[in-house]
């Protein structure tokens, strides 16, 4: 759980409730210097308090407003299973690479990255862009969803680490997760990198997973594809099992 500090007179960009100001920093999540006081808040909403119930962040949005809108746009259960793992494994390298404030950020980056694409195959990245302007949600949020089709559907370069790693990951979980299918667990628990690596190059296995940017990613990270590889698979490993739950629950 995330604590923000407040204060009813702070003047340091602080968000206003009301009579109350409330600090959020432009990274979401860190403390503004110069407030007095402390609140809670997870998940966008804060959890503490007076003000418990109370969106914060994120222009007021919470996580389960950007599902209802993923399941508004995308019917088919495939892309809808996606957008969860890539929320989960968004999470994942939040909390490894030290950004752990940021969690929640993160995640709904994953989990809308590809709102537009089952209606708007031919538009994608640029119409989840106005989709999402429309809706009210942040600009840092819009311009990261929208990165992760640069230069191919977007124009928006992938800039903050947390973009580069949404580059990257899109891609490669969709190759991880069709590996996991073709393995006696048809889970990801169990795979190791040597066995990735072999998919990987194989352009003939899940060849709409473009292993052109999976590399474009790692080189942006400053990572090798031995990290990329282990650290994907570990992070789906996270997730595996959330993402399964959700997809039993919605029928």
């Amino acid at each position: 759980m995330l604590q923000l500090s407040f204060s009813a007179g702070c003047k340091s960009g602080c968000t206003i409730f009301g009579c109350c100001i409330f600090a959020v920093a432009p990274s979401y999540g860190k403390e503004t210097a110069g407030c007095a006081g402390r609140l809670f808040y997870r998940d966008g909403v804060i959890r503490s308090g007076r003000w418990e119930g109370r969106k914060i962040g994120m222009s007021g949005k919470t996580r389960e407003e950007a599902w209802e809108l993923v399941k508004e746009y995308n019917k088919e259960p495939f892309h809808r299973q996606h957008a969860l793992t890539v929320e989960g494994c968004m999470r994942y390298f939040a909390r490894t690479l030290g950004y752990g404030a940021e969690e929640d950020f993160w995640g709904l980056v994953g989990l809308l990255h590809d709102l537009d694409y089952e209606k708007f195959p031919e538009q994608h990245c640029r119409k989840e862009a106005e989709i999402l302007k429309e809706k009210g949600w942040d600009d840092k949020l819009i311009h990261a969803v929208a990165s992760h089709g640069w230069p191919r559907c977007s124009d928006v370069e992938p800039t903050l680490e947390m973009e580069k790693v949404l580059y990257t990951v899109d891609e490669l979980s969709g190759l991880i997760g069709a590996a996991a299918l073709m393995r006696p667990s048809r889970s990801v628990q169990d795979m190791e990198v040597k066995s990735l690596k072999k998919k990987f190059k194989d352009k003939h296995f899940a060849a709409g997973c473009s292993r052109d940017v999976i590399e474009q990613g790692a080189a942006m990270l400053g990572w090798d594809m031995n990290k990329v590889f282990q650290e994907s698979i570990l992070a789906m490993r996270s997730c595996e099992e959330s993402v399964r739950k959700a997809m039993e629950a919605e029928g």
